[in-house]
């Protein structure tokens, strides 16, 4: 019914209901005509003694005499008015009991309102960045040592399903006990926490715990009355939306307990060196109490009033857990306070970790697996190839090595080391060796494409000549008993375009007439260069792409002859991988570093790594043959004949001694280890042997020993097996000596030994000089630095053009 009009202020209608000043007053029992309506009857009534018309007035008037109802409200309203009026004013400052409810009704109904608008308005928001910002974790090939982890914020989400029930138990005792019952809201909490802020105490406790993770997961931490607001009506339909589970491992994700982890999964490891789905009851019961106060109540970094704090609130929580029904009381009473792990940095990328991660990353982006952006918004458990005891070793080898053989100089601080260990039958990267510790050289070199490879790509000139049935400039077959002439200078017959090529030996040593299996041991220059000029050097170039090269690698031209003695640059994980498939049999696998990715508990698909026959297996087989003569007591990489097994490998150092490589392998493990020096400012290429202090590093002497050292942890325990080789038998093919690429029928003994040089024995551990502008806390990498000048600039030798004569050489 709607409310009639006052009137004018001052309108008065006198003291008779119905009755207006300008109108007489009705006779009590008028005269009415006969028939109702007509002119003269103001109401328009029939007679007033009959029955009928008077229960129709009664319905629809209100019944009585003196007027119509709306007249007569009119009139007991201005009798009420003039009433309140002629009281004093004292009491006229008091509401009467009408507008007093009126007032609360119409405040009710304004709240009402106010409320379904803001429930309306309201809009439950996309989750905040830094709730959904998670770590990308790294796991060694075990799949549970936690290798690293990469991201800003220590979180990694977990389905509810991987949270003991305990820990959800506790976290409703300790901070919603009716989380299971509620409407996701506390009034009352929402209400006092309003009010503590409004009065400047800051937000107060009192929310549910879907409040909490609303405010975690949706909004901010800003202590507003606003953001409160928005908390409680968006848990009113997070209630409606969400399923309790889903509510609490929202909570439980988002939550801080301390020692920079958020969420529970991160609180479990950093606490208790566990998964959340251990958790005890009595470590659940801590974890929870600590939702109140993470840093006040870390037993192990909290004053003695904090840790007290810290033990009262456990028992108030395993209290809670009797009385929800959780666990008994004789239970509950035989419980003892949980003993925590020391407090400990977040696992980062600092030492090892930060360049196999830089490998693992290179390997999912490489691939088209998980492109950079979506794998720096973190929450993926990345499963790596890496073995924790090899990765160990090579790093000790390395340290070891550089402590033992250079001086303490501030040269010697200039030597860096890269290597790269695959286990040859499944094409896993079980170890490299990037630098001493990321944390201070971000720029891996184990990736570096910038290091020549020296004489240790004989064995693809080898292999390319075995391969394609290759024959000397006099038509002789080539196989590792063929001779060749091994004079220090000789020039290369057979090259096109009339390009000259005449590399020096090593020390300019003259071997006469040798089989290339004996070159290959002595790693004789002049006898390489012919023999890649016979099986053809676009051959040459193609077998080293097929035994694992990339095609782009640089420096790798066939144009240039001096491709035959390591002028290229591959790095030291591609090297391994290319030696990976000599030693398989001719099977080649590219080097792969991940075994297993998830994301939000998703397994995620991730490429077959399937062999392909690169050489047939006489080839591949044969070369090893060959190698293995290097690992001797007659061969460059005699050092390595310190493991103890059967070995083949190869030497190479790289002319100027710019760099020093040994790659060597047994049946279950291929390694490369190259050493070169760089200047930390201009980062250009120094002599290897000049910041030694010594005249030259052979790769037969420091890489070979790191390579012993490493290999021998590596293989501790493992069953010692020897090659099973198919190898084409030993025949001699020998020719006049008038031939320019062959020898006399019967080779003479080579009685110079071209053993390596020594290097000094110092006994610091020099500091590697990190690379400036480094990356961020995600390790990336670039095939190869900017050239000069800028100042991460890293210089790479080329090539000279076709027709040119080279004037780079390889030497043992």
């Amino acid at each position: 019914m709607s409310r009639e009009p006052e009137g004018p202020q001052g309108d008065d209608w006198g003291p008779t209901w119905g009755a207006r000043p300008d109108q007489p007053a009705h006779p009590a029992h008028p005269a009415h005509p006969a028939h109702p309506g007509q002119p003269g009857d103001p109401d328009n009534l029939s007679h007033p003694l009959d029955p009928d018309t008077l229960a129709v007035e009664d319905r629809t008037e209100g019944g009585g005499m003196g007027g119509s109802r709306s007249d007569r409200r009119r009139a007991k309203t201005q009798a009420r008015k003039a009433a309140r009026k002629a009281k004093p004013w004292w009491r006229r400052i008091f509401p009467t009991w009408r507008m007093a409810v009126s007032t609360l009704l119409g405040l009710a109904l304004l709240g009402t309102g106010a409320f379904v608008a803001m429930y309306v308005i309201v809009k439950v928001p996309d989750p905040n960045a830094s709730a959904t910002a998670q770590s990308n974790v790294y796991y060694y090939s075990d799949g549970k040592t936690e290798l690293g982890r990469t991201g800003q914020t220590n979180r990694i989400s977990v389905p509810i399903e991987q949270v003991s029930a305990n820990m959800q138990h506790a976290a409703v005792s300790a901070e919603d006990r009716t989380f299971y019952s509620n409407n996701g809201v506390s009034l009352t909490g929402t209400v006092r926490a309003a009010w503590d802020t409004l009065s400047g105490k800051g937000l107060q406790g009192g929310s549910t715990i879907t409040q909490q993770y609303v405010k975690n997961y949706y909004l901010t931490q800003d202590q507003t009355v606003s953001r409160k607001a928005k908390e409680f009506f968006i848990s009113l339909k997070v209630d409606q939306t969400e399923s309790k589970d889903q509510i609490m491992a929202g909570y439980l994700n988002t939550s801080y307990f301390g020692r920079n982890a958020y969420g529970i999964q991160a609180a479990a490891q950093a606490y208790y060196g566990i998964n959340a789905s251990q958790l005890s009851v009595p470590q659940s019961a801590y974890l929870a109490a600590l939702l109140q106060a993470p840093s006040a109540y870390d037993v192990g970094t909290a004053t003695q009033a904090g840790k007290t704090a810290a033990v009262y609130r456990w028992n108030y929580v395993l209290d809670g857990m009797v009385k929800l029904g959780w666990i008994s009381q004789s239970d509950r009473n035989a419980m003892t306070f949980p003993t925590t792990k020391a407090p400990g940095s977040t696992p980062g990328v600092s030492g090892q970790a930060g360049y196999l991660i830089d490998i693992a990353d290179h390997y999912l982006n490489d691939n088209n697996i998980v492109d950079p952006a979506t794998l720096a918004a973190g929450g993926w458990k990345i499963t790596t190839t890496f073995d924790k005891k090899d990765q160990d070793a090579l790093a000790a080898a390395v340290k070891t090595e550089f402590a033992n053989q250079l001086p303490n100089t501030a040269k010697a601080k200039d030597v860096r080391a890269a290597a790269g260990s695959v286990d040859p039958t499944t094409g896993k990267l079980v170890a490299a060796y990037g630098g001493p510790n990321y944390a201070t050289q971000q720029f891996n070199d184990a990736l570096r494409t910038d290091i020549q490879v020296g004489s240790t790509f004989k064995a693809f000139d080898l292999a390319a000549g075995l391969q394609n049935k290759a024959s000397t400039q006099d038509g002789r077959s080539i196989t590792p008993s063929t001779y060749y002439d091994g004079t220090s200078g000789r020039t290369v017959q057979g090259l096109p375009n009339g390009t000259s090529y005449a590399p020096p030996n090593e020390d300019g040593q003259d071997y006469g007439q040798i089989t290339l299996r004996r070159a290959m041991a002595k790693s004789v220059n002049s006898v390489y260069a012919q023999e890649a000029a016979d099986a053809g050097l676009n051959n040459v170039r193609k077998a080293a792409i097929a035994a694992g090269l990339p095609s782009d690698t640089p420096d790798m031209s066939a144009s240039n002859p001096a491709i035959a003695l390591g002028v290229a640059t591959p790095n030291a994980v591609q090297m391994a991988g290319a030696y990976a498939t000599l030693d398989n049999h001719g099977q080649q696998i590219t080097p792969w570093s991940v075994q297993a990715l998830t994301h939000d508990g998703t397994n995620k698909p991730l490429p077959e790594h399937k062999a392909t026959q690169a050489f047939d297996r006489t080839t591949a087989d044969s070369v090893t043959s060959v190698l293995q003569d290097v690992v001797s007591p007659s061969g460059t990489g005699y050092l390595a004949t310190g493991l103890g097994r059967p070995a083949a490998g190869k030497t190479g150092t790289t002319d100027d001694n710019k760099s020093a490589w040994f790659i060597g392998y047994t049946p279950q493990l291929v390694t490369s280890v190259g050493l070169f020096a760089e200047d930390p400012n201009s980062h250009a290429r120094l002599s290897l042997g000049d910041a030694a202090g010594v005249t030259r590093v052979n790769g037969g002497s420091f890489p070979t020993q790191i390579w012993t050292d490493y290999m021998n942890s590596a293989l501790d325990g493992k069953a010692v097996q020897d090659f099973s080789l198919n190898a084409a038998p030993d025949t001699s093919t020998a020719a006049p000596s008038s031939t320019p690429s062959s020898t006399p029928s019967s080779a003479p003994s080579n009685t110079v030994s071209s053993s390596p040089t020594p290097v000094a024995t110092p006994s610091a551990t020099p500091s590697q000089q990190p690379v400036p502008t480094p990356t961020a806390t995600v390790p990336t990498q670039t095939a190869t630095p900017p050239s000069s000048p800028t100042p991460t600039a890293v210089p790479s030798n080329s090539a000279p053009p076709a027709g040119a004569t080279p004037n780079a050489t390889a030497v043992p």
